[in-house]
C-alpha cells in the first residue's frame, strides 16, 4: 500500500460562490496560496480536487485514471455541450466518435475553411466601409457563423443568419450563467438542435444533399460501434459541436484585435506576411488571454499520484488558464511575447488553451487546428488588410465573467480596405 499525504485543503462548507467570484483565477490563486499545484476543496456540495501545471495535465488526460461522462454540471451540458456529445464519452465510444470529428479536419478541408473565411471577411469589409462604427465582437460572430455553416454544408437562409448567430453565441456565453442568461442559452440550444435534427432527417430522406465531405453529410450518416445511425438528437448535438466552437472564435478575434492595438511593435513584425510569425502571434493570443478557465473529469478508479490519494468518483478540475500562465512553464507569463513560441517544445500538456492530451486517442479539442488557421486569416485582416481607427472605449476585460470579452466588444470606425 503506497504511503499517502494529506492534500492541501481549502476550509469551508462550499466554495462554488468563490469560484464564480474569482473566475479564471480561482484555481491559480489557491495554487499560489497553498504553494501547491494540487488542493482539495468543495464545489456544488461535494469534494473536488483542483490541479494545474504540466504534470497535472499529463495525469488528468490519462484515460485509465479519469472519465468525462457525467463530469460536467447539467447546466453546462444544457447550454454549451449538449446531451450525449463527444465531450462526455469515454473509451472506445469516445475514440470512435472522435474519429468522426477528425475525418473532417484534413488539410484539404481546412484549406476550404480558410478560403471561406477570407471570402466572408471580404464581404464584411465591404459592409463596414459604409458603417459609422463596427462592433467587432458582434460582426465577428456573424462572419464565423456564415463561415461555419457554409463549410459544414448547413443551408441557412439570409434572413436566418442573425438569429442563428445569436443562438449559437448564447450557448457559450451562458454556460457559466444563472437566471435569465442561462435560460436564454438553454432555449437557444433547444431551438437549434430541433432545426438541425430536422435537417439531418431531410438528409437521410435524400431531400437535402450537402457535399459528401461536409460535416452535415458525414455526421448524418455516421454509425456507432453497433452499426446504428446516431439518433437525431445526438447527431444534431455533434453538428452544433462544429458550428458553435467556430462561432466562439469571435472571442479570440476580439482578443486578436486587442493584441494588434496594444502591441504595435508586434504588429509591425506581421507586415512581412511570414506565416511562422503569424502562427506564433496567434498562439500567444491563445495563451495570454482568457478563454476556457478549466476542464472537469471524474476519477475513474482509485489511484495515488505524488503521494496524494484520488478516490473513485471525485470531481477533478484542471486549471487551463493557470497552466498557460504557469511561471514554471513560461518565462514572464504575464508578458505578451509571441517569440516565446519559437522555442516551444510542442508538448500537448504545457500549452492547453482548448484542453490538452492527444487529438486522436484523448480529449484534446478536435477543432484546435481549425481555430489556429481561422485565427491567422482574421489576424491578417486586422493587422495587414484593413485600416481603421480605435476610438476611446473600455477595452478592459473581466477575469471573472466566463467567457471573458472586452467590455466594449472592441469598437472600430473609419474602416478602409488597405490599398497596396
Amino acid at each position: 500500500m503506497p504511503h499517502t499525504n494529506q492534500m492541501p485543503q481549502e476550509e469551508g462548507i462550499d466554495h462554488s460562490l468563490s469560484l464564480l467570484r474569482e473566475g479564471y483565477l480561482y484555481i491559480l490563486n489557491r495554487r499560489h496560496s497553498f504553494n501547491s499545484d494540487i488542493f482539495e476543496t468543495r464545489l456544488l456540495g461535494k469534494k473536488a480536487i483542483c490541479m494545474g501545471g504540466k504534470e497535472a495535465a499529463e495525469v488528468f488526460y490519462d484515460t485509465d485514471k479519469f472519465n468525462r461522462q457525467d463530469a460536467a454540471p447539467n447546466r453546462v451540458v444544457q447550454t454549451l455541450f449538449g446531451k450525449n456529445g463527444v465531450q462526455a464519452l469515454d473509451g472506445q465510444p469516445h475514440k470512435h466518435r472522435k474519429e468522426m470529428f477528425m475525418s473532417i479536419m484534413s488539410p484539404n478541408e481546412i484549406e476550404k475553411l480558410t478560403a471561406i473565411t477570407k471570402k466572408q471577411w471580404e464581404l464584411a469589409v465591404d459592409k463596414w466601409e459604409q458603417m459609422d462604427k463596427v462592433i467587432l465582437y458582434e460582426e465577428a460572430q456573424e462572419i464565423m457563423c456564415r463561415t461555419a455553416c457554409e463549410w459544414a454544408g448547413v443551408p441557412v437562409q439570409e434572413d436566418e443568419v442573425k438569429g442563428l448567430t445569436k443562438d449559437l453565441g448564447a450557448m457559450f456565453e451562458s454556460a457559466a450563467s444563472i437566471g435569465p442568461s442561462h435560460w436564454l442559452g438553454r432555449n437557444a440550444r433547444n431551438q437549434v438542435e430541433k432545426w438541425i435534427g430536422e435537417l439531418i432527417e431531410k438528409v437521410r430522406a435524400k431531400e437535402v444533399n450537402p457535399p459528401e465531405n461536409s460535416t452535415l453529410h458525414r455526421f448524418a450518416w455516421h454509425r456507432d460501434l453497433e452499426g446504428n445511425l446516431l439518433d437525431l438528437e445526438t447527431a444534431a448535438v455533434e453538428v452544433i459541436n462544429i458550428l458553435r466552437p467556430i462561432v466562439a472564435i469571435a472571442i479570440f478575434i476580439n482578443f486578436t484585435a486587442l493584441a494588434v492595438y496594444h502591441y504595435p511593435e508586434e504588429r509591425k513584425k506581421l507586415e512581412s506576411g511570414e506565416d511562422k510569425y503569424a502562427q506564433m502571434f496567434v498562439q500567444e493570443v491563445r495563451r495570454f488571454y482568457p478563454f476556457f478557465p478549466f476542464v472537469v473529469a471524474l476519477v475513474k478508479k482509485e489511484f495515488t499520484w505524488k503521494s496524494y490519494k484520488f478516490e473513485e468518483g471525485t470531481l477533478t478540475l484542471l486549471d487551463i488558464y493557470g497552466t498557460n500562465h504557469d511561471p514554471k512553464i513560461w518565462d514572464n507569463p504575464e508578458v505578451f511575447n509571441p517569440d516565446r513560441f519559437a522555442k516551444w517544445d510542442g508538448s500537448p500538456f504545457n500549452f492547453i488553451p482548448q484542453g490538452g492530451g492527444d487529438y486522436f486517442m484523448g480529449h484534446r479539442c478536435a477543432g484546435e487546428w481549425v481555430t489556429i488557421e481561422v485565427m491567422k486569416v482574421n489576424l491578417d485582416y486586422l493587422a495587414n488588410r484593413i485600416d481603421y481607427e480605435v476610438p476611446d472605449q473600455d477595452l478592459s476585460f473581466s477575469m471573472v465573467s466566463m467567457p471573458s470579452i472586452p467590455h466594449s466588444k472592441v469598437v472600430i470606425k473609419n474602416v478602409k480596405r488597405r490599398i497596396y
